[in-house]
């Protein structure tokens, strides 16, 4: 009997495990609004279009409310006019607005009610979107501290734990740290050991890096789980918090903060160059030093003229300006003269100075070249750019549609339609489509199954469309990887040529790796789509999704659900075979029967 109580136990306790790991707040929570009156409450809310739900939380008890967000998405392109929530410090709507959530919120927010009660409203505009919330709240006492909770941190190094590391943290902790070193130097926090509950967003317990003195912005990085983070401030000024909630506690971590020294002083000419742009940049103390000022400046074309600030700044489209561009078999260079000179004068005895700025596009990078002469004196700065490149799915050949979905759900054999474009203000740029690989996994580190390979179709159901304006495009029959891989990633590499050049890469379709040229190319970068996936994988996760309550595409708890599934149907068995043992012995009792033990001369 008492290995048959151990038994029945292990699926008990297992079940208690699973209980709390997995409140039962978020299997039948009401979608739209509700009453709360718990002490403290994790909700997983799921919200489609022109929702407006309204929760109440408020209890009789005389303590604060911390009501935190630790997960939220909105649609990507709503704004906080159309999509928001709105957090009310009071039991109604018509309290004092504490504050606001929203698609650009870069932080994590927590609100703090001034008595017992606390109301928020989400709201949603009409697009068609799934939005996704992880709201916790609890009830607590000011007064009440904990030890190593928090404070300021003011050296220009140090060291700071969590409370009672190593052992583990309390529940309900909420601590803030604000760290400021010297003026003009950075902070670079590292973590000696760091473990925090692991769940995919870190929505129980997590670490939140901010850069400045504030939570309410300048989010730097969330952390939860077992790793080593390291942060870096922009300024001399770092806020940390870490969160806990009711269950399962850890060691938490101990880290250290050091002040990074100060970068180097700006130039006084700086040029950036983007697919589209070329951006110069002088300062006034610059020219002043030279004994001109902005109106002594020119571009090629006069008619181009600067915006003054605290600086003197062209900025102007890369195919505009008098701006002239060569084609040198590895590279397209943009040029653009700055030439500071006093005008309307017969003579001068002040020096005539000419900046020329290069923007040089090559390979997978784009350089930037200043050359700044001064009686034959050459100076040069140099920075580093990227053409913008994106890669999206399409829902018809037309590609006027992009597919907006993520994971990109899809019948097995159906045609794909693949565009990568190209955000550049010159005209005579052509995109050209050399290598797409699939894989299973988006770091492309396993498998992987050519689609097209130096311009050559490796799949018999790709199509390729002529390279048209900025645009690389082609189509393929969707297909998934044996041995159940679920998601399938493409990853491309992208040629940019000059449409001008009749004899550049772009225009000679499909060669073999062994016949290629060295320069055959202009300009080469990589785009990843993805994932995609089988509609019947959609149906699955749909089906486990109504069974257990939870997202299976973001709740990393699903193994815990199918173990807790198991614990209850091994409990079950347990007790019919119990049941039948009290019921067989009872039957033999009432019938008479009993037994006899065996001669020991047989």
């Amino acid at each position: 009997m008492k290995a048959l109580r151990q038994i029945l136990l292990l699926p008990l306790l297992a079940a208690l495990v699973f209980a709390e790991d997995n409140p039962i707040e978020f299997m039948g929570e009401p979608q739209c609004g509700a009453s709360l009156s718990d002490p403290n409450k994790a909700l997983k809310i799921n919200l489609n279009s022109n929702a407006n739900c309204l929760w109440h939380i408020q209890r009789s008890e005389n303590q604060t409310i911390r009501l935190i967000f630790s997960y939220f998405k909105f649609n990507p392109s709503s704004s906080c006019e159309t999509e928001s929530i709105k957090v009310y410090d009071g039991p109604s709507s018509n309290s004092p607005l504490l504050g606001q959530v929203c698609n650009n919120t870069d932080a994590v927010p927590v609100f703090q009610s001034s008595s017992n009660s606390l109301t928020f409203l989400i709201t949603t505009n009409s697009v068609a979107f799934t939005r996704n919330f992880f709201v916790s709240y609890y009830y607590f006492s000011p007064e009440t501290t904990i030890e190593n909770c928090g404070g300021s941190l003011t050296g220009p190094s140090g060291t700071f734990t969590s409370p009672n590391y190593p052992a583990a943290y309390p529940e309900f902790t909420y601590c803030v740290w604000h760290i400021q070193t010297t003026k003009n130097s950075k902070i670079s926090l590292e973590f000696q050991d760091f473990f925090l509950e692991l769940d995919q967003n870190c929505q129980f317990d997590f670490l939140a890096v901010y850069d400045g003195l504030t939570t309410d912005t300048g989010l730097i990085g969330k952390a939860c789980g077992v790793s080593r983070p390291t942060f870096e401030s922009s300024s001399n000024a770092m806020t940390v918090v870490l969160s806990t909630d009711y269950a399962n506690s850890y060691r938490g971590f101990s880290a250290r903060y050091t002040s990074v020294l100060p970068s180097p002083p700006e130039p006084d000419t700086s040029l950036t160059c983007s697919s589209d742009r070329m951006t110069i940049v002088l300062s006034k103390a610059y020219l002043d030093s030279l004994g001109y000022n902005e109106t002594h400046l020119q571009l090629n074309d006069p008619s181009c003229r600067p915006v003054t600030t605290d600086q003197v700044i062209f900025s102007f489209p890369l195919s505009s300006c008098g701006t002239t561009k060569k084609d040198e078999d590895l590279s397209i260079t943009y040029t653009n003269v700055v030439t500071i000179s006093e005008s309307g004068n017969v003579i001068t005895r002040k020096k005539i100075v000419q900046i020329i700025a290069k923007c040089i596009m090559e390979k997978n990078s784009t350089l930037e070249v200043i050359y700044v002469t001064e009686n034959n004196i050459i100076q040069n700065t140099a920075s580093v750019g990227r053409y913008n490149v994106s890669m999206s799915f399409y829902d018809s050949d037309s590609f006027s549609s992009p597919v907006l979905e993520s994971p990109y759900y899809v019948d097995l054999n159906q045609t794909l339609f693949a565009q990568v474009s190209l955000h550049s203000t010159d005209p005579n740029l052509l995109v050209f489509i050399d290598t797409c690989t699939a894989s299973p996994q988006s770091d492309f580190g396993s498998i992987t199954y050519d689609l097209i390979r130096s311009g050559c179709k490796k799949d018999d159901t790709v199509v390729t469309y002529q390279p048209l304006e900025h645009y690389g495009r082609f189509r393929f029959n969707a297909f998934r990887f044996l041995r159940r891989a679920p998601s399938v990633y493409l990853q491309c590499d992208v040629l940019i040529c000059d449409s001008n050049n009749e004899s550049s890469r772009c225009t000679k379709g499909c060669v073999s790796r062994q016949k290629r040229e060295t320069s055959s190319y202009t300009w080469k970068t990589k785009a990843v789509v993805g994932p995609i996936r089988l509609k019947r994988d959609r149906r699955a996760a749909d089906h486990l999704e109504s069974l257990t309550g939870t997202d299976a595409e973001e709740t990393p708890n699903l193994q815990r659900y199918s173990f807790s599934t198991l614990s209850v149907v091994v409990l079950i068995s347990n007790i019919i075979i119990v049941v039948a043992v009290v019921v067989k012995y009872h039957m033999n009792c009432l019938s008479g029967s009993g037994y006899q033990k065996i001669p020991s001369s047989y």
